[in-house]
């Protein structure tokens, strides 16, 4: 006889959920007697409430320091399973702290209710069994967040009363997904099973079974007939439904319209189309698109400028070598060059917006504030797969700058927690009103160093994509995925290939690369392809600023038409491949002479220096050949010359005679 298979600590955790939410809800339910609560009552509810929140503080923390690897057998769905009794936990805790606040105060009336707000006049009995059904609507509406607090409540009501069986439908839905159930405004559903992703279990009147979603719903606790009342009058509205289907919603007050209502009162287009359905649960105005809007400093332009030190007398960054000539390298801690390949299942917007173009904003981010410029690439797309975006397309010409998936990333920072932050992100305009916006199509984080400190391998990586913020934790881009996944393994596998993910690879450096980004700013993303013009404009900025000055303690303005209006063209990718072709065009048409350069400086055992070395010798050797001397080279006018002193071939016997040694 085989022996019993120990049990899940998940399972047990679960198990003391179910416990502590039937004691809360006993506890509730004591806290609700409209009599009034004599002192000694209120005591003992309160020591009561922080008792009980005392334990499922203890349960989260238990929880939260659960590991797979602690499971005696697989489970399926893991993960999910932890974060859906974390936020049950989470919500728990809120309501007791809540009620908590409402007993602990000196001067209880009997108007105060459990979420502790507040009745400004006495009210009859069939007034608040109306108000517990249909939620209180904010009475004066004096600051915006008394009205947001009094909107999350509304929006959670249905969920949080468990005698509310019956709901009645407030528009059209038709079925998304098989196992969906499809309704007609008006009809009478019964409630089966509230899921927290807000896909509720229901039964028509025909019997039929399936998901409806919970912001169409409202509590059936007014009969058919029955006029609403004033209060409810003043607080209608009409907008329009912008499902597939065109139909219209009228006539809403519960906590889904409320948030509408605020969105329209904001101008807030973004919410209006997540709060209808048009966009995707887990899609979000886009934080990097803001941040760029808010000022420069989030821009190439900004971070292409010399930085000062401290003292304000020097450049930090931006430093001359007299014997080479040229800028001196900054090695830093991040320099690497990162390929976009292509990103899979990423979910599509409504009909009712029309999508103008689709990208990646990607930048330096520690987990708490963006570290660099926010770079943007252009992704493109096939009709028959738009859920997959890819970079680099093959083109006729030059490959235009902001559809490179190449980029090099340069950073400095210190952080342990450094890495790159990516954001998906679609720009779109709305059919009905014409207006603009940009949304956030999902979110990933590549840490750059481990808990060690050591940089992370050069090779592609899968990065799943979050959706909500970059400040938001457990919010899925589709929840639809999620909700429809069994606990089979086979099932989990399927649906792991559903979630949205990005493809990225860190490529490997050789000598020549980091030689080459070393001579960019400290912190910098870009695109690969403009590298060259980068390093041409630091080097005229080094030139005039290091080189040519007078004195290095003058503040006078520069004139200099290239280093004013460069850095303006970086954000003008148009313009940037403008350059880039005068460049390439240039290049092409140079002569043998005016591409040659002068002999590398020599370094032993390098073999990259010698090969450059020796191609220099090489083609002069050449030359030479053809013209029977080396005198048509050396006073050429197509030849190129550095600029030396009189000094460098002037013979000085006293400084160059070895002095004699004594004997001994």
């Amino acid at each position: 006889m085989s022996a019993r298979r120990g049990r899940s600590p998940l399972q047990g955790a679960q198990r003391r959920g179910r416990e502590l939410r039937q004691q809360v809800d006993a506890l509730l339910a004591d806290s609700k007697e409209r009599g009034g609560l004599d002192p000694a009552k209120r005591n003992y509810l309160f020591q009561r409430c922080m008792e009980l929140k005392k334990s499922v503080d203890e349960n989260t923390s238990v929880l939260q320091n659960l590991k797979k690897t602690d499971e005696p057998a697989p489970v399926g769905n893991y993960n999910q399973r932890k974060e859906e009794e974390e936020k049950q936990l989470l919500k728990l805790s809120e309501q007791l702290q809540k009620l908590a606040a409402v007993l602990s105060q000196d001067n209880v009336t009997k108007g105060y209710t459990v979420d502790g707000k507040c009745q400004n006049r006495p009210q009859t009995e069939q007034e608040e069994e109306e108000e517990e059904d249909e939620g209180e609507e904010s009475s004066g509406e004096e600051d915006a967040e008394e009205e947001e607090d009094e909107e999350e409540d509304d929006d959670d009501e249905l969920e949080d009363q468990p005698t509310i069986k019956e709901c009645i439908t407030v528009g059209d839905f038709i079925a998304q997904q098989e196992g969906d159930l499809t309704f007609k405004k008006g009809e009478v559903l019964l409630i089966l099973d509230k899921k927290p992703d807000g896909w509720w279990i229901a039964t028509n009147s025909k019997g039929e079974r399936g998901l409806v979603p919970k912001t169409y719903l409202m509590a059936c606790s007014k009969g058919v007939g029955q006029e609403p009342s004033e209060e409810e009058s003043e607080e209608d509205i009409e907008v329009v439904d912008e499902t597939a289907d065109k139909t219209e919603i009228k006539k809403r007050t519960d906590s889904h319209w409320s948030a509408v209502r605020k969105a329209i009162t904001e101008n807030n287009t973004i919410d209006v189309l997540a709060t209808m359905g048009a966009v995707p649960a887990g899609f979000r105005p886009s934080t990097l698109s803001q941040l760029l809007e808010e000022g420069g400093q989030f821009q190439a332009s900004y971070f292409i400028q010399p930085e000062l030190t401290p003292s304000q007398l020097a450049f930090k960054d931006l430093m001359w070598s007299p014997e080479k000539d040229t800028i001196l390298p900054r090695p830093t801690r991040v320099s690497l060059i990162l390929t976009l390949w292509s990103c899979k299942m990423i979910p599509l917007p409504g009909v009712s917006i029309q999508v103008l173009s689709r990208h990646v904003r990607l930048c330096v981010f520690d987990g708490n504030r963006v570290l660099s410029n926010i770079h943007t690439v252009r992704a493109t797309w096939q009709p028959k797969n738009p859920k997959t975006w890819t970079f680099s397309p093959r083109v006729t010409g030059i490959l235009p700058s902001l559809l490179d998936g190449d980029c090099f990333i340069r950073s400095n920072s210190s952080s342990p927690d450094i890495g790159i932050l990516f954001e998906l992100g679609i720009t779109y305009i709305r059919n009905l009103t014409g207006e603009r916006g940009e949304l956030s199509c999902g979110w990933a984080f590549l840490k750059l160093f481990d808990s060690s400190g050591i940089p992370v391998s050069s090779k592609t990586y899968e990065l799943l994509l979050n959706g909500g913020t970059p400040y938001e934790r457990g919010v899925e881009v589709d929840p639809s995925i999620s909700r429809r996944a069994s606990s089979s393994v086979f099932h989990q596998m399927i649906t792991l290939k559903k979630r949205p993910q990005l493809l990225v690879k860190l490529r490997s450096l050789s000598t020549r690369s980091k030689g080459i980004l070393n001579l960019l700013p400290e912190t910098l993303i870009g695109s690969m392809c403009y590298i060259h013009l980068l390093i041409f404009y630091r080097q005229i900025l080094s030139d005039v600023l290091l080189k040519d000055r007078i004195s290095m303690q003058s503040a006078d303005l520069i004139s200099n038409p290239i280093l004013a209006t460069f850095p303006k063209l970086m954000e003008q990718p148009d313009l940037m491949d403008a350059l880039r072709s005068a460049w390439a065009e240039k290049e092409s048409t140079l002569k043998r002479s005016e591409k040659s350069t002068f002999l590398p400086e020599h370094k032993w055992a390098d073999e990259e220096s010698e090969a450059s070395r020796w191609k220099v010798i090489a083609d002069f050797l050449k030359r030479n050949q053809e013209k029977d001397s080396a005198l048509y080279s050396l006073l050429s006018s197509e030849s190129v010359h550095k600029a030396f002193d009189i000094s460098e071939i002037a013979y000085d016997f006293l400084g160059e005679a070895r002095k004699s040694s004594a004997s001994v």
